[in-house]
């Protein structure tokens, strides 16, 4: 009788961490794959629009507009992650990103198979998405620790991209893309395991997190295979 009354409490104060955490998780699934939609759609208005015939004839412009809106509006996220208006905000965010990846979607299409690399760059982000879902939940390792160094790795990133506007060196770019998918593969589980693991309470801001990681593994593996695997 001691011992189950020692057990009880113990059991009682988990469950409702372990709900908590259940529903974080799922919410960000489901607010994932809602925010997919407002990124199709303004990707579609770059490509009938021809916003993206423009970036691609300023791209000096489009990297400035592209860097203030996305950093403009994360910031008004994460003001707002504790009200309706974060999930209004996340998917304005996600259609600009989409309006933003018009840019490269464009200039695939215009390759002999580039519905065939788009499916591909899709089907292969689906894969590296489920791997790191299915590590994260089952494995006992903790890769939290991992985030400052990734952190560091992504600013280096984007001073690289940055550099390479000017530089046009083929082979920084490749470096650039490869880095990038191992870098926001890894940022991918350490989200997944902050969520999974409940370190992460805010469903908006987890899914900012992985729509990032997932978005930029998608670009950057798109841009390998357009530049492997295009045909004229």
């Amino acid at each position: 009788m001691s011992d189950l009354r020692q057990t009880f409490p113990r059991d009682a104060a988990h469950a409702p961490q372990g709900a908590m955490r259940n529903r974080v998780l799922r919410n960000t699934y489901w607010l994932l794959a809602i925010s997919l939609i407002p990124t199709v759609l303004g990707a579609m208005a770059g490509l009938t629009t021809g916003v993206n015939q423009f970036m691609s004839a300023s791209p000096g412009v489009s990297t400035i507009v592209f860097l203030v809106g996305a950093f403009g509006l994360m910031f008004l996220i994460e003001r707002n992650k504790n009200s309706s208006m974060g999930v209004v905000l996340l998917l304005g965010f996600t259609f600009f990103m989409g309006l933003m990846l018009s840019r490269l979607l464009g200039h695939i299409m215009g390759l002999g198979n580039g519905s065939q690399l788009i499916m591909l760059a899709f089907g292969g982000t689906a894969a590296v998405f489920g791997t790191m879902a299915t590590v994260a939940s089952t494995t006992k390792r903790d890769f939290t620790h991992m985030q400052k160094f990734l952190f560091i790795g992504v600013i280096l990133l984007i001073v690289a991209m940055v550099a390479n506007m000017f530089l046009q060196i083929p082979a920084l770019m490749l470096t650039i893309s490869v880095l990038a998918i191992g870098i926001f593969s890894a940022f991918l589980l350490v989200d997944l395991q902050r969520i999974i693991q409940g370190g992460e309470t805010n469903y908006i801001s987890a899914t900012l997190a992985v729509y990032l990681d997932v978005y930029n593994i998608f670009v950057n593996l798109l841009m390998l295979l357009g530049i492997f695997g295009g045909r004229e």
